[in-house]
């Protein structure tokens, strides 16, 4: 999100969302008048510092496994807290390793991002997820929990998607 806020560059209590606002600025000297000064604000998602205590050898266990996989204790600590919300939201969901990094998969069956396309190249059906179900070796509830894994993260899963279509007609071009 980004806004733009217009202020007096003597940081002054005069503050305005019209660039063209003329006024005197009560910070100046003698009253001169207020400069607009047109500055850009960015709202970001800021990280926050949280302090956790763990026993010894859960400490020593992450460490090694962060090592492992050539990540900071903070990397490993961060992806497991987001990952573990993110089966909390989404209990049929679990997190995989693979060539292309780590991805979203239905527990006992495929990737989220697999499921997500193949509803999509259905969409001709009058009903694409019932078409899936039968068609298939999933459960309604395993479709249904990937389209609502994907809703709530919609350009992870249709960046796998697109990935994937890109890699796949590169390879059947001569």
């Amino acid at each position: 999100m980004k806004r733009i806020m217009f202020g007096c560059p003597k940081s002054c209590l005069v503050r305005a969302t019209d660039p063209e606002t003329s006024a005197t600025c009560q910070g100046h000297p003698f009253g001169l008048p207020h400069i607009p000064l047109s500055t850009l604000c960015y709202s970001v998602n800021m990280s926050e510092n949280v302090s956790v205590r763990l026993e010894d050898g859960l400490a020593q266990r992450l460490r090694l496994r962060a090592r492992a996989a050539g990540e900071t204790l903070s990397d490993r600590l961060r992806r497991y807290a987001d990952e573990g919300v993110r089966r909390d939201e989404h209990p049929l969901v679990t997190f995989r390793d693979g060539p292309t990094g780590r991805r979203a998969g239905i527990v006992g069956g495929p990737d989220v991002w697999e499921i997500a396309m193949w509803v999509e190249d259905l969409a001709a059906e009058e009903d694409p997820v019932a078409v899936l179900v039968e068609e298939s070796a999933l459960a309604r509830a395993q479709v249904d929990a990937a389209l609502r894994y994907r809703a709530a993260y919609p350009g992870e899963v249709d960046a796998r998607i697109e990935l994937h279509r890109q890699e796949t007609a590169a390879a059947s071009r001569p």
